[in-house]
């Protein structure tokens, strides 16, 4: 039987898909991938296996047996096939690769999400709003947008938000941090989504119309804004006289009328107004511009 290994030789041969095996155990194995026979049973959670391995190595996440070690991090591991896997972190082996473009992977789990960016497919679908994804990971992240849930959140001011992502990019507030360059005026951004948008002042794109006056727009927040001037949308209330704004901005500016701040200031005369409009109209009366 073992020198079957050596020889190549594969005597056993599966009726159902014609496949051959040097062992007749391995044979009677494969057998039950067809029948679906699983005889060997977990006595903790009474889950069946069709292979007394897969049995046993379950049996580890029960005990919390690591017995497969790293010798390169000293990390433990339940099975053997996930040790084999996680070495090529450390030796960069690329045993899979991509027959299309010829990209290589070091998981075969890697190359079949993948494979979905010349397919298309996108299996995961979200049960809200019907969208497909490609990967479970991307449909569990959306999955968020539909929910209240905020798992991430801010240690400086304790906001929360719902991806890691944006959690990221708000902390940029508290460290002053703008790491996103534009090659044209050098203003720095801390997004770069931010940048994005602020490129199209250069380019003059407006990705973003208006199916009803079919007006452009240059980023989605303005176009959103604009829409309500046709909704009479106004979701932004005062919580001090009770008044309504369309936009974020005309709320946050209005309250100043209550709160007395002054956030623009003159640089010739000092002077300090509620709103950068104010400010703009006052700096005429430096430069003798007329109105």
């Amino acid at each position: 039987m073992h020198l079957s290994t050596h020889t190549g030789e594969r005597p056993y041969k599966c009726d159902v898909c014609k496949k051959h095996f040097s062992r007749l155990d391995h044979l009677k194995s494969h057998l039950r991938t067809h029948t679906g026979e699983r005889p060997y049973k977990c006595d903790v959670c009474k889950k069946h296996f069709s292979r007394l391995d897969h049995l046993k190595s379950h049996l580890r996440t029960h005990t919390g047996e690591r017995p497969y070690k790293c010798d390169v991090c000293k990390k433990h591991f339940s099975r053997s096939d996930h040790l084999k896997s996680h070495l090529r972190t450390h030796t960069g082996e690329l045993l899979y690769t991509c027959d299309v473009c010829k990209k290589s992977f070091k998981w075969s789990s890697a190359l079949k999400v993948h494979l979905r960016t010349h397919t298309g497919e996108r299996p995961y679908k979200c049960d809200v709003c019907k969208k497909h994804f490609s990967q479970s990971g991307a449909l569990k992240v959306h999955l968020r947008s539909h929910s209240e849930e905020r798992l991430f959140t801010c240690d400086v001011c304790n906001k929360s938000f719902k991806w890691s992502s944006v959690l990221k990019s708000h902390l940029h507030t508290h460290t002053g941090d703008r790491l996103y360059k534009c090659d044209v005026c050098k203003k720095h951004f801390s997004q770069s989504g931010l940048l994005k948008s602020h490129l199209r002042t250069h380019t003059g794109e407006r990705l973003y119309k208006c199916d009803v006056c079919k007006k452009h727009f240059s980023q989605s927040g303005l176009l959103k804004s604009h829409l309500r001037t046709n909704t009479g949308d106004r979701p932004y209330k005062c919580d001090v006289c009770k008044k309504h704004f369309s936009q974020s901005g005309l709320l946050k500016s209005h309250l100043r009328t209550h709160t007395g701040e002054r956030l623009y200031t003159c640089d010739v005369c000092k002077k300090s107004f509620k709103c950068s409009s104010a400010l703009k109209l006052h700096l005429r009366s430096h430069t003798s511009q007329l109105p």
